[in-house]
């Protein structure tokens, strides 16, 4: 099996505490809007997990692009909002910072151009959820969404070389997830290029937000009939670090029964950037990160140790193709480190 790779943690949070950057209504793109207000800001913070840490692979500040994000992004140049033929522009800058950020030596860390589901630009988001609006809550529906977001990334020069993952995220229904192959299928520019799909498992549950199982997520993730576009490594993102080990050995036995019927004819490979919390709770409400309880803190086993221990059980079963590992959501760069020296010595 190849060496794991180490992927960069949570920029929104990062954002927020490292460099003071507040997120309000009046920011629908979140940490996208540093692409048109302060992109110097976002390279730095960019920097310090692609240089500081370092990771080999960097998401693009772009989880949370869409028209209507731009659309309800007011600048000086543009008071009625920033129209959907100026939307490559920024993409393009995103690469493009990611890149540099990730510099060092002469040679550079790979990008992932990350795509969140439509639930992620939703006011309040829903990728925890997966409650949609009427207008988006068929499969269809997703698709077009989709497509027309997919076709903007597109129309980045050279995106297909530049880019070295495309990242489909945060995926809480398995409607969107079928919808999002479908759309990467008609963008060559985008399906050409190597993609990984992860969902989210939020709460106790072993179940997409939807009630989807996870064999029934993977089969979705990974059946050609859904899509000619195939993804090139299926994963999980935003859960409970404590629930991986279960999730992914349902997920190595839904694989395994594809393999024996047919419908896939290797591993993919698993990419794993869970809470990066030590029992801190999200309130969806206050939209803080609210601390643990002291005496359950002081027994819970490190945040980097546990998802470790999930990482060498399945490296140890030997069926991934590729293992790439990181954090979210409260994920610093100090964690990204920690977790670094546990799986990799260094």
């Amino acid at each position: 099996m190849p060496p794991i790779l180490i992927l960069d943690g949570g920029l929104g949070t990062a954002l927020e505490q490292e460099y003071n950057v507040a997120f309000t209504p009046a920011t629908p793109l979140w940490s996208a809007d540093l692409l048109v207000s302060d992109p110097d800001t976002l390279l730095a913070c960019q920097a310090d997990f692609g240089r500081g840490v370092p990771v080999d692979v960097l998401l693009t500040a772009t989880y949370q692009v869409s028209v209507a994000g731009f659309a309800g992004t007011r600048t000086s140049a543009c008071p009625d909002g920033i129209g959907p033929a100026q939307i490559p522009g920024y993409v393009d800058a995103a690469v493009r910072i990611a890149a540099r950020a990730t510099e060092r030596d002469g040679a550079a860390a790979a990008v992932a151009l990350s795509l969140g589901p439509y639930g992620a630009c939703m006011v309040p988001n829903q990728e925890y959820g997966g409650a949609y609006d009427d207008a988006h809550g068929s499969r269809s529906a997703l698709r077009t969404w989709h497509l027309e977001r997919m076709r903007l990334f597109a129309g980045v020069p050279h995106v297909s070389s530049r880019a070295a993952y495309v990242a489909l995220e945060t995926i809480p229904r398995v409607d969107e997830i079928e919808a999002m192959r479908q759309a990467l299928a008609a963008v060559p520019e985008l399906s050409s290029v190597p993609c990984w799909m992860s969902c989210v498992y939020p709460g106790d549950a072993e179940a997409l937000p939807d009630g989807t199982a996870p064999e029934d997520a993977v089969r979705a993730m990974l059946d050609p009939d859904v899509a000619t576009a195939v993804p090139w490594g299926v994963g999980i993102n935003c859960t409970k670090v404590g629930k991986l080990d279960a999730l992914l050995r349902r997920y190595e036995a839904a694989i395994e029964c594809m393999l024996h019927d047919g419908l896939v004819r290797d591993w993919p490979a698993l990419v794993l950037y869970p809470d990066g919390t030590n029992g801190e709770v999200y309130n969806t409400t206050a939209q803080t990160w609210e601390p643990p309880d002291d005496a359950a803190a002081r027994e819970r086993v490190p945040w980097e140790q546990q998802l470790a221990a999930a990482v060498r059980g399945t490296e140890e079963r030997g069926r991934w193709r590729q293992i790439i590992v990181g954090g979210c959501c409260m994920a610093s760069c100090d964690d990204i480190k920690r977790l670094r020296r546990v799986l990799v010595g260094k």
